[in-house]
This record gives C-alpha cells, structure tokens and sequence, in this order.
C-alpha cells in the first residue's frame, strides 16, 4: 500500500477538514508531508498524528496568501525532505455576497487564496521540480510529480458567489495550462472539483443562528441553514453530502502511479451531482 514511499507532499490548509483527510492518506501511501495551516495548533496535532502513526512530517504555519508565503512553503519541503514530488493547492474558505453588494476586499480576498497563493506556490516550486526533473533525465529515469489543484462545482457559477466561482474556474484554467507547460518534466497536473462536502464551512446552523470563524482577522460566518442541506442533499445522487475523507480520496488518487498518464482533467467529487 505504500505507493508513495519517499516521495515529498506539500498539502495547504491540511489542519483541518478535507486537508487534514489528505495529508494523513498521503501519509498512509509512504509520503512525507509538509502540513500547513493559518494556526499552529491544528497543524502541529495533525504533524503530531502522523509521526504517531509511524508517518513523517513537519509543519509550515501561515497564511497562504502572504507574499514570502510560497517561498517558504517550498523552503521547508527542502531544508527537510529534500525533494518536491506532489503539492496540493487546497486551502480556501468563502466569504459570499451577490455582486452589488460585494466589496473589493471580499473580491480580492478570495481571488488571492483560490488562485493567487497556487500561482504563486507553483512559480516557487518550478526551479525545483526543473532540476530534479533534468537530473532524473540524464540518467536514464521517468520519474512523475503530481501536482492537485482544488475548484468546486462552482466553477460553474452559482448565484452569491462571483469571487468563488471566478477563482474556481480560474484554476481549472491554469490547470490546464500548467499540465501543458510541466509535462516535459513528467508532471501530472489536474483538479479535482469538489461538490457539497461537510466541513466546518458547510455544518449545519442549529437552530438558524449564524456561526462565524475568524480568518486572517476576519470573521466570515460560516455554515448552512438545514433546510438549504436537506434540497443539496435531494439532487445529489448519491443521497449526501460526502466526507472528508471521501473527498480526500478523489485528491489521493490523482497522486498514484496508476494516474501517470492522466494529466489536465477536472475530476468531479460530487455523488454524481455537477460537471464542468
């Protein structure tokens, strides 16, 4: 089962919720990973976990969206592993309103964490993966990295959410363009695009109340009126919402050698609701 022996994995927002579930399955294959989270607290109990369970890692905390971000993400990856094999861009959260009522700040808030951070991850990553790549070439070796990108559904628009959509679709495109663009040094690049999965975004609100979190300062309320979870649940397929860990798999996948010949494509993680 351990496919992904050796290899390096860099996982944001993998202290909590869906980033946590895959963090621990790249683990589970053999993947040393570099957890991160805005707070220390869940990325070192996530770090903590895997060391438990005979796993390594190590924690990069901050906000992905900050300018020395990217190159510290990387940084770390290589003071300790090394090497970069799979990263997956998953951090995110919503912060919803219809479009004459949503400011720039809420516009640029989402933009820079959905698409500006992965940019800006990739870019710090590519010298790495070009020299790894052209050494592995010289002597004679395939060897393939993987790099998972996270979009939604709604990608595909859906009404409150310009700035989501706009960044969700936005990285299906430089999904596609980096797996043109890497593809000479053996790197698969594809998206999975989640549907409704329960996070601590998506929890239903008791008794109606609004729930909020506080990120980057900011407190965003968060969850879903029951009602609104119950009609989610009527058109799915699959008859619920799916689990973390549900949704991790889909990510996980994308990342094992029976995936080396799939590059560019949107993966659906929906129950069979929603396409792109």
């Amino acid at each position: 089962m351990r496919k992904l022996e050796g290899k390096v994995a860099l996982v944001t927002g993998s202290g909590r919720g869906i980033g946590r579930s895959v963090a621990h399955q790249l683990a589970a294959y053999g993947a040393k990973v570099v957890v991160n989270d805005l707070d220390a607290a869940p990325a070192d109990e996530v770090v903590r976990e895997i060391r438990a369970q005979g796993g390594e890692a190590v924690a990069c905390v901050g906000s992905v969206t900050a300018v020395d971000f990217a190159d510290r993400f990387v940084r770390t990856a290589i003071e300790n592993y090394g090497a970069i094999d799979i990263i997956i861009n998953n951090a995110g959260y919503t912060w919803d309103n219809v479009i004459q009522k949503m400011s720039d700040e809420q516009w640029y808030a989402i933009i820079d964490c959905h698409l500006t951070a992965p940019f800006r991850i990739l870019r710090a990553a590519q010298p790495i993966i070009s020299a790894q790549a052209k050494k592995e070439a010289s002597e004679g070796r395939e060897v393939f990295r993987k790099v998972v990108n996270i979009s939604s559904v709604a990608a595909g628009g859906n009404a409150g959410q310009t700035n989501y959509s706009s960044a969700k679709a936005g990285i299906i495109g430089m999904t596609k363009t980096l797996a043109r663009e890497w593809g000479r040094m053996k790197v698969n690049v594809n998206a999975v695009a989640f549907g409704h999965i329960e996070t601590r975004l998506t929890q239903a609100l008791a008794g109606g109340a609004s729930k909020t979190v506080n990120i980057e300062g900011r407190e965003i309320k968060v969850g879903i009126q029951q009602s609104m979870i119950d009609a989610a649940a009527s058109v799915i397929p699959l008859g619920r919402p799916g689990t973390p860990d549900e949704a991790a798999g889909s990510v996980v996948m994308l990342c094992l050698p029976e995936a080396n010949y799939v590059s560019g494509q949107t993966v659906v993680c929906g129950g069979g609701f929603g396409s792109l």
